[in-house]
């Protein structure tokens, strides 16, 4: 057994009582006042760097700015905004004050925000000046903040330059709520998931173990703002470890990507695989990447000849991960272990998995290797809290087998007797075709890897002979035609490629695949246009 491993077995929560990541974190690194924290640049590439303590200045006059307009701990804001420094400044300032941030990309519209504020119950907005009128008809929101020329009825972000910058930190219990996602499920409205103060702590397990992050480290994640993995790889976990991060704000251009690696000597870049897709085609001859550490990539399963291109342009191997918003990284690859293809690792230290199996007898049993739903034993710090306001769907993600409770994912995978965790597909998303059970994700695998794919997407649909049939939507690359001889070669490929009953037997070409505003592929719509 290696040293690591013996390191996971050993390796112990120690839960604060209390945590204020403004207080706890930012402020224990402002104390050297050189420390830069931030670089933001944007599409002209004009840069700005801020050190940690003018974070911690700039939070606590924001916290005061919101204090004299109302706010109070344990009140709900809404921070809707770009890719910018003020969205940082606003995060830690909520969590200086103990207030509860509900971050929100801007494609958001003003229903989809209507709908998270009256759920919420939030009181108070942060967000650009051009998005204000999104809000407008929303008595809730007594604090309203923007950031640019403020609108009647609202407070300019820059009026804080006038407020103190000092600001007592809230006491913040580790089962208080700390922060709140909206997330989509396959059906009904956003999931409010709320995670505690101890969840913030927690993240830094993945910032350690998986990002390899310490305080002479630089990161550059693209994840969008709303996303719970920006606080995880761009907020809470970076910061914790006491290390830089880039923030760009600019639209996705291959070339461009690359000239910032270079430029700004990133030595750990987090991508979801549909960028790193796209990256992998660019011609990056000529590029610097020498300070480049570690790439590493969660969200959706990264295939086997995107590791191996980005292999050859970079140095560094794709770390994979899966995490999920209630629970945020848990199963990773890790800095310096094998990585088996296909796999998204091994549990984090802290992190006991298992998966669900369920006999003929009706019994059930929580495995250590196997296929099914992927389980989290709990009690652990990473887990949310809940569901805002949904105590009946919070509870459903418990699940008691033997002696133990656990956190039920949703997620089926494949647990080999090594530990290493394989994605199959959400729980219902398994295909059901002619007695096979077949995860959508094996044939996406397969398909993508012919040079005219560009994306794909999987589901079943109803067949009145073989119950469901494979079905594929795809997206192709620049100069190709989908016509009936590529859907032919698509088949014939994906036959070659893995089991040959899994192959699509029919095949629809898109321009684009129906996605939630996280990204996250929307397969009932998939389904419903059959």
């Amino acid at each position: 057994m290696t040293t690591d491993d013996t390191y996971d077995e050993v390796f112990e929560w120690d839960v604060p009582d209390t945590f204020n990541f403004s207080a706890d974190v930012v402020d224990r690194w402002a104390d050297d006042p050189d420390r830069l924290a931030l670089i933001t640049v944007d599409e002209a590439g004009d840069e700005r760097r801020y050190t940690y303590a003018e974070i911690a200045r700039a939070a606590s006059r924001l916290a005061n700015l919101l204090a004299d307009h109302g706010l109070r701990q344990g009140d709900r804001v809404i921070v809707m905004l770009p890719r910018i420094a003020e969205w940082q400044i606003a995060m830690v300032a909520a969590t200086r004050m103990g207030a509860v941030p509900i971050p929100c990309i801007t494609m958001l519209t003003a229903s989809d925000l209507a709908y998270r504020v009256e759920h919420s119950d939030a009181t108070a907005v942060i967000c650009p000046s051009d998005d204000c009128a999104k809000f407008d008809g929303l008595d809730a929101l007594t604090v309203r903040v923007a950031v640019g020329d403020a609108p009647d009825g609202w407070t300019s972000f820059a009026a804080a330059d006038e407020c103190s910058s000092e600001f007592e930190p809230a006491t913040v219990a580790a089962e208080d709520p700390a922060i709140l996602y909206y997330t989509s499920g396959s059906t009904g409205s956003p999931k409010g998931v709320t995670h505690p103060s101890r969840s913030l702590w927690a993240w830094a397990n993945s910032a350690v173990h998986w990002l390899g992050l310490s305080p002479d480290e630089r990161i550059w994640c693209t994840a969008d703002t709303g996303w719970s993995k920006a606080g995880t790889s761009i907020l809470f976990g970076p910061w914790s470890q006491g290390a830089s991060v880039l923030f760009y704000d600019g639209p996705f251009v291959p070339a461009e990507r690359f000239r910032l690696l270079e430029r700004f000597e990133i030595t750990c870049f987090c991508a979801a695989a549909t960028e790193l897709r796209r990256l992998i085609l660019e011609d990056a001859s000529g590029i610097d990447l020498s300070k480049l550490r570690s790439t590493v990539s969660a969200g959706e399963s990264v295939n086997p000849e995107i590791i191996d291109r980005w292999r050859e342009i970079s140095g560094t191997t794709v770390l994979d991960g899966y995490g999920q918003t209630e629970t945020l990284m848990t199963v990773t690859n890790r800095p310096g272990r094998p990585v088996k293809p296909g796999s998204m690792g091994r549990p984090l230290p802290g992190v006991d998995v298992a998966v669900r199996h369920v006999h003929d007898s009706g019994t059930e049993t929580a495995d250590a290797s196997g296929s099914g739903e992927l389980l989290i034993k709990l009690p652990n710090p990473q887990v949310m809290l809940g569901y805002w306001n949904d105590p009946d769907r919070t509870a459903s993600t418990t699940i008691t087998v033997g002696d133990a409770d656990w956190f039920a994912t949703g997620d089926n995978v494949e647990i080999d007797d090594d530990g290493y965790v394989f994605y199959t597909g959400r729980a219902d998303d398994i295909i059901n075709s002619a007695g096979y059970r077949i995860g959508p994700q094996e044939v996406e695998n397969a398909l993508i890897q012919h040079r005219a794919v560009q994306e794909c997407a999987v589901v079943g649909v109803p067949d009145p002979e073989r119950g469901e049939l494979v079905k594929a939507w795809v997206v192709l690359n620049d100069g190709y035609v989908g016509d009936d001889d590529l859907v032919d070669e698509l088949q014939a490929h994906a036959k070659a490629t893995t089991a040959p009953y899994k192959y699509p037997r029919a095949i629809s070409f898109a321009d684009e695949l129906p996605k939630t505003v996280t990204g996250k592929l929307r397969r009932n719509v998939l389904r419903a246009q059959g």
